[in-house]
Parts: structure tokens; sequence; C-alpha cells
């Protein structure tokens, strides 16, 4: 095949167009030359946590990948073949797991076997989900397309050193369910869980109590109040993360502890975020939207997804989906809200 060139600038232009592209190479099997890597950023080119996604999707793709180091705009990847196998990654700084997962998990799920993926690095970090979303609202969509990853040993880490720990399991699927998420339903639950580690104990319930102060009138909230101990969490740091399960759908948002930040705001923050999502008749929320879609484009059949916007991740992550896959997306007003239809050409 020819080779596929990606502008790395186009539209949202971050990270995440950098790790997507690559994945995408590893599924379709397409030769790719991404250029223009994060250039409008402050600091352009690849940062640690991108570089860790690259040279992953290309340890389980196996193939050739040129130009991957720290700093780099431009990078060359012809995959080979998806291989199933036991695989450890370190970002080697509190870069997110999380984004790192975001291109390794479409991946695996395409190997001849079963994947199990260790990796060290942030778990709870500005500018990405933290790994607790993953497990309450990301991973159950999957679930519900067929999808079937295992998350065992969780270590927390965060910024500026990192040293968190996740570890998946990750059973093959080549033909994921078809993603329908056209409507909420009738809302059953919120819960959640606020943590912190090595930190006193009333700023995670400071956290929660404001959450659940925002909510309180939707309903019951259950928010876990946690401190983690050394072997639980490297460092000092914390997050708060809620889930909403309605009777068709699960919707999230979390706020990550920053210093010099009061823990009321974050937990005001997440919770207004998720009071959003269940106020406009969101199916799926604002984050877990642009994550999914990779997801929805390898599936038999159409998929839909009812979100309350579509965020200029979206946006670009589907332009990408189409350079690589037989797949065309369409994007509609309805109702209030927008309607994402994928089906394959």
């Amino acid at each position: 095949m020819s080779w596929l060139v990606i502008d790395g600038s186009f539209g949202e232009g971050g990270g995440q167009l950098s790790r997507y592209a690559v994945a995408l190479a590893a599924i379709s099997g397409r030769p790719l030359n991404l250029t223009n890597i994060r250039a409008r950023r402050a600091r352009p080119g690849l940062m640690a946590q991108h570089l860790t996604a690259l040279r992953a999707v290309a340890e389980v793709a196996g193939g050739s990948l040129e130009g991957a180091e720290l700093g780099a705009t431009e990078v060359y990847y012809r995959p080979d073949r998806i291989r199933a196998g036991d695989y450890h990654f370190d970002v080697g700084t509190a870069g997110s797991i999380v984004l790192v997962l975001q291109a390794l998990l479409p991946v695996a799920l395409r190997a001849d076997g079963t994947v199990n993926l260790s990796i060290t690095g942030g778990t709870d970090v500005k500018m990405a989900p933290p790994v607790d979303y993953l497990r309450m609202v990301f991973l159950p969509w999957l679930a519900r397309m067929g999808i079937s990853v295992r998350v065992g040993t969780v270590r927390h880490g965060y910024y500026p050193r990192g040293g968190g720990l996740v570890q998946l399991q990750v059973a093959p699927c080549h033909s994921p369910r078809p993603l329908l998420a056209e409507r909420p339903g009738v809302l059953r639950q919120i819960s959640g869980v606020a943590h912190i580690a090595h930190l006193p104990l009333h700023i995670p319930e400071r956290m929660a109590a404001a959450a659940r102060g925002v909510l309180a009138d939707l309903g019951a909230v259950q928010i876990d109040v946690k401190v983690l101990g050394d072997t639980e969490a490297f460092g000092t740091g914390g997050a708060v993360v809620l889930a909403a399960e309605t009777e068709q759908a699960v919707l999230g948002a979390a706020a990550v502890a920053e210093r010099g930040v009061p823990a009321e705001r974050l937990g005001e923050d997440a919770g207004c975020s998720l009071r959003a999502e269940l106020e406009a008749g969101a199916a799926v929320d604002i984050h877990a939207c642009d994550q999914l879609l990779i997801y929805a484009a390898q599936a038999h059949g159409t998929s839909r997804l009812l979100v309350r916007k579509v965020s200029q991740h979206a946006r670009t992550v589907i332009w990408l989906i189409e350079q690589f896959l037989p797949v065309k997306f369409s994007v509609e007003p309805y109702r209030g809200l927008y309607r994402i239809d994928v089906r394959q050409e």
C-alpha cells in the first residue's frame, strides 16, 4: 500500500490525533506518514505519553516505526501483524496511562489472542480521564459492545513523578456490536469515588460533599471516600469521579486534584458537568464520545450516539477515522442535542 499522509495539525491537532492515527494504521494495515505533530502547541512534537503510545502500538502490532523520539514532529509507521501476549510499557513520567490506552486498546482487540497490558505512569493527571473514569464509565460502554477488558491491579500515581500502575486483560474482539446510545432513559443511580493519597481525610470528604450538593435533588448520590496508602498509590494527589447510570446509558464526569484548588471546587465542577449531561438528555457524555468513535467505526451495522455537543476532539477523530476505514459519519442536530451516526460503506 502507498503511504497515507496525515497532517497532525488538522482540527484539534493535539496528541490525540497522533495516538489515534498510529492505532488506525495498525488496525487498517495502512502505512502512515504522520507530519506536523502537535505543530500548534507551545511545545510541538511528541511528549513522553505520546511517544509511549506510539511505541506501544508498534510493539503490539509489529512493523517498523521510524522517527519516534521526544520532540519529533514527523514519524513513519508501517504496521505488520497484531500479536497476543504480555506487554509492559512505562511512560517514564506522570504522563497519562489512560491516554496511552486510548491508542492501545482498539489495537489489542484485533490480536490473535488475549493481550495482557501493564502500564506505569500517571493515573490521575490534568487534561486526561482519571483511571476511575475508565473503570466506571468507559469500560462499561465497551462491555455493551461485546468487548471484554478486565482491570487487574491499579496503583494510583500523580504529577510530577507518576509511578502509577494499571494492568488489564484484553480479549480479542474483531467485530464489536454496534453502539446504540440513542436515549438515556430514566435515571437509576448516581455513584462515585473521591480519593486522595497521603493527604488528610477531610479533603475527599469535602469533594464528595460538594458533588452531592450539586446533584442532591436528582436522587440519592453514593460517593465512596478513600484515603489510599503506600501500596495503593505513589506520591500525593487525588481525584473525584462520578457516574450516572440510567436505563440505557452511563454518563460520567471527573475532576483531578490540583495544588491551590479547593476541594469544594473540584466536587462542584464534577457535579455540574454530570448535571449538564443529565439535564440535556444526552446518552453519552462529551468525554466518552470521542473515545468511543473508533470502536463504533469497527462494528458491523450502524452505531448511533446522542450527545450534548460535539467537541473539536470528536470532530477531529471523525475526520481521522474516515481517512483509514471504509465508514461514513453523519452529525446532525436532534432535539437540542446532536446525533452521530456511523455506518460502514
